[in-house]
C-alpha cells in the first residue's frame, strides 16, 4: 500500500514536470513571436534598417578616436579644462548621497521587525521606501526645474530622494540579518532604544552600509552627469554641447574623466570595506 502510494506520487509529480516543461516552451515560444513582430513593427516604421544600421554602429566611436588621436598632446588639457564639471558633478553626487544616506538609515530602522519598533511604524516606512524608488530621478529632476529653474538643487533633491528608498531597501535587509544576541542582551540591562541600535547594531551593519552607500554614490555620480543634459550642470551639460557639436576630443575627455571618477570610487569602497570590517575583528584587514 506504501509503495503504491510513493509510485502514485512519483507518477504525478512526473505528470507535473511534463506541464511544466510544456507551459515553460509555450511561454517562450510566445515570447519569441511577439519580439520578432514587435520588430518587424518597428523595421516597417523606421526610415532606416537594423541591418545597415549595424554596419554603421561603430563609426561614430571610431571618428570619437580617430578625432581625439588627431589632437594629439593637446587633448590633455581638455581634461584640465572639464575639470570644474566633474567636480561640480561631484559635489551634487555626494550631497545627495549623504541626506539620502541619512534618510535611509532612518527609514531602514523604522523599517526593520525584530528590531523593537513601534509595529505600526513598519508598514508606513516601507510605503515611503516604496514610493520614492518608484520616482525615477530623470522625470523627478524634471519636474524640480520646472518649479525651481535650471540649476543642481533640484538635481540633488531628485537624486537624494531616490537614493533614500533604494538604500533603506539594502539597509533594512542588511538589518534582518544581524546577530539579535547584543540587541537582546542590552535590552535586558535596560539600555535605551537609542544606545542598543548605536552599540549593538550599527557595529554590525556599519561595513554594509559604508560599501552599499559608496556604492550608491557611485551610481549618483552617473545619474547626476545624465541629469545634467536636462539643466541641472555639471559635466553632463558640457558633454550634451560636445554631442551636439558632435566634437570628438572633448567627448572622449569627458568619458575619460567620468571613467576614473568610478574606476577611483569603486577602489575607495573596497578599501573602506576591508578596513571596517578588520577593525571589527580585531586585525588588519589582508
Amino acid at each position: 500500500m506504501a509503495m503504491t502510494t510513493v509510485d502514485q506520487l512519483r507518477s504525478h509529480a512526473s505528470q507535473l514536470e511534463r506541464w511544466r516543461r510544456i507551459y515553460t516552451a509555450l511561454g517562450a515560444a510566445i515570447f519569441v513571436i511577439l519580439v520578432v513582430l514587435g520588430f518587424i513593427g518597428a523595421e516597417e516604421m523606421n526610415s532606416g534598417g537594423f541591418v545597415q544600421g549595424i554596419s554603421k554602429f561603430f563609426d561614430y566611436p571610431r571618428n570619437i578616436v580617430v578625432e581625439t588621436g588627431a589632437a594629439g598632446v593637446g587633448w590633455f588639457a581638455l581634461l584640465w579644462t572639464y575639470l570644474p564639471a566633474l567636480i561640480e558633478t561631484i559635489n551634487m553626487a555626494a550631497v545627495a548621497t549623504i541626506f539620502g544616506t541619512v534618510f535611509a538609515v532612518a527609514l531602514s530602522f523604522a523599517s526593520t521587525r525584530g528590531l523593537q519598533v513601534w509595529p505600526p511604524l513598519i508598514p508606513v516606512a516601507r510605503r515611503i521606501m516604496d514610493i520614492t524608488r518608484a520616482f525615477p530621478e530623470l522625470i523627478l529632476a524634471l519636474f524640480l526645474i520646472f518649479m525651481l529653474g535650471s540649476s543642481p538643487v533640484p538635481a540633488i533633491i531628485a537624486v537624494a530622494f531616490h537614493t533614500a528608498g533604494a538604500l533603506g531597501k539594502l539597509f533594512s535587509e542588511v538589518n534582518e540579518n544581524i546577530d539579535r544576541g547584543p540587541l537582546e542582551g542590552m535590552a535586558s540591562t535596560g539600555a535605551s532604544w537609542t544606545k542598543r541600535m548605536r552599540w549593538a547594531v550599527l557595529p554590525q551593519v556599519l561595513p554594509n552600509y559604508t560599501s552599499y552607500m559608496l556604492l550608491r554614490f557611485e551610481i549618483n555620480i552617473r545619474a547626476s552627469a545624465i541629469l545634467g543634459f536636462v539643466g541641472a550642470g555639471g559635466i553632463g551639460t558640457e558633454l550634451r554641447k560636445a554631442i551636439s557639436w558632435a566634437n570628438g576630443p572633448d567627448i572622449a575627455a569627458l568619458f575619460v574623466l567620468l571613467f576614473a571618477t568610478i574606476v577611483v570610487i569603486d577602489q575607495t569602497s573596497g578599501y573602506l570595506r576591508r578596513r571596517l570590517v578588520g577593525g571589527m575583528f580585531g586585525g588588519a584587514a589582508p
